[in-house]
């Protein structure tokens, strides 16, 4: 890879992980030589790389799914709206958590598929709980309106702004809807990031209470997103004295029916609240600190300390994520199965053996206790050819895919724009062994990496021809 200067290597890294505007690298030459994993008897000669690549495709060609379509269903669901989604059924059976990834949050047609493949796993396979990359306190509160406010609005309250697109609105209408069903689906978030809006704390009954939050919210986010690492280490217990105040007054006699009242959709929020005030004052404690230290590095252009102090902050991050979701899997919704949304990184299974990575630490997939890995079915999507917009909204290319990478094996194996392939049920053999080795691909449509596909994965779904979402967002 072409050497880049410190301050452009930080930049890629804030880009991808913090939402800052992303820098296409430049792409290594990729290895021409293709070597199969797969036993070979000791008789018969090596295979050149395009026999290799041609019995990869030939095995994609016979074992890929092609989808008949990525868009959701609007309106009434009619008998039959997914009938090309029911392999997913012997797959899912005994699956208590389904992991929707994404390698970019910026791709309409990931929006549209997902919200699909939502939709089918509660209809069809009794998923109700969908957890999303966003903050348990946001979509917990936000849920507890959902039957009684616009979608849109549930949409605003509840999932990062990188999400708030018409392609992802049908979702919202579609839980809007199951409201008033026996099944509803039900929404929260497992993220421990500070997100707008923040908690004001309308749900307290002492007024001043909510007040005193209110501001403390505001200063630790301005501390979380800034600099002052000594101003911060002198406020720091004032702050989290306001959080403890504030859990004592939830706890207060008559707190749990005043805020069913408030958030009648959401009979489980008290409970979430709790723990999203627990996650602050953890959060105060220890990974406010990190984030400063981090930005102070970043400023200072002391990138040794910058990354150290971002990897620290990542990893706290993902360990707290997937506290929260064993937390709402175990005492929320112990009786549930689960859909998550999240990126790629945060859901794969060995996210620090990924080759080329920014970031190479373990995040939530892989610190997944291996019992719930077992009942877990994590897919992973990619985009073949098209655009996307990073976390600011700045559109780039697809790069084009490399000959033997994933995007090149599954899609001209395909011939479809929709691919969904099966790496779980899988013994490693000829036509196979491309799952089973480093395979190149691209995070974000343009960041090289190297994974092997079958560790990281139990299935992908690959989408050609994507495009940047149609953002709802206000001036803002």
């Amino acid at each position: 890879m072409m050497q880049m200067s410190k301050r452009k290597v930080a930049g890629v890294v804030a880009a991808a992980v913090l939402g800052a505007q992303l820098w296409a690298s430049a792409v290594p030459v990729y290895a021409q030589e293709v070597n199969s994993l797969s036993e070979t008897p000791t008789h018969q000669v090596a295979r050149t790389t395009q026999e290799t690549l041609a019995d990869w495709e030939a095995w994609t060609r016979d074992h890929a799914y092609r989808l008949e379509t990525i868009k959701p269903v609007e309106g009434k669901i009619e008998p039959g709206s997914f009938k090309d989604l029911d392999m997913l059924k012997p797959l899912l059976h005994d699956k208590r958590i389904v992991f929707l990834g994404e390698s970019s949050h910026g791709v309409a047609e990931f929006n549209q598929a997902k919200t699909r493949l939502i939709q089918y796993l509660h209809e069809e396979m009794g998923y109700n709980v969908l957890a999303f990359e966003s903050g348990l306190s946001n979509t917990s509160i936000a849920y507890g309106n959902a039957a009684s406010q616009s979608a849109e609005q549930t949409m605003k309250d509840s999932i990062f702004g990188v999400w708030w697109s018409k392609e992802i609105l049908p979702l919202f209408n579609y839980l809007k809807d199951t409201q008033t069903s026996e099944n509803p689906l039900m929404l929260t978030g497992f993220d421990i990031q500070m997100q707008f809006p923040l908690m004001n704390g309308k749900w307290l009954q002492d007024a001043k209470q909510a007040e005193r939050l209110k501001q403390a919210e505001e200063k630790l986010a301005a501390y979380a997103g800034g600099t002052d690492l000594e101003g911060y280490q002198k406020d720091k217990n004032h702050l989290m004295g306001i959080y403890n105040e504030t859990l004592r007054t939830l706890k207060a006699k008559g707190s749990e029916e005043h805020i069913k009242a408030l958030y009648p959709s959401n009979p489980a929020l008290i409970k979430q609240l709790e723990r999203s005030l627990q996650d602050r004052i953890r959060a105060a404690d220890e990974y406010v600190e990190l984030s400063i230290k981090s930005n102070r590095g970043y400023e200072e252009e002391d990138y040794a300390v910058y990354a150290e102090y971002l990897l620290k902050s990542m990893e706290w991050r993902d360990q707290a994520m997937q506290d929260n979701l064993i937390w709402l899997a175990t005492e929320v919704y112990p009786n549930e199965k689960f859909i998550v949304w999240g990126h790629n990184d945060h859901i794969q299974k060995a996210h620090s053996e990924v080759m080329g990575t920014y970031y190479p630490v373990k995040q939530m997939g892989e610190l997944l206790p291996e019992e719930w890995k077992k009942y877990s079915y994590v897919l992973g999507l990619y985009p073949v050819s098209g655009k996307t917009a990073d976390n600011t909204g700045a559109i780039h290319d697809v790069l084009p895919f490399e000959e033997g990478s994933i995007e090149s094996i599954v899609s001209k194996a395909s011939q479809s724009p929709y691919t969904f392939i099966d790496l779980k049920y899988r013994n490693n053999e000829r036509g196979n062994s491309w799952m089973f080795e480093p395979r190149y691909t691209y995070s974000w449509g343009m960041i090289p990496e190297s994974l092997v596909a079958r560790d990281q994965y139990d299935g992908l779904l690959l989408i050609d021809n994507v495009h940047p979402p149609q953002y709802i967002r206000n001036h803002k």
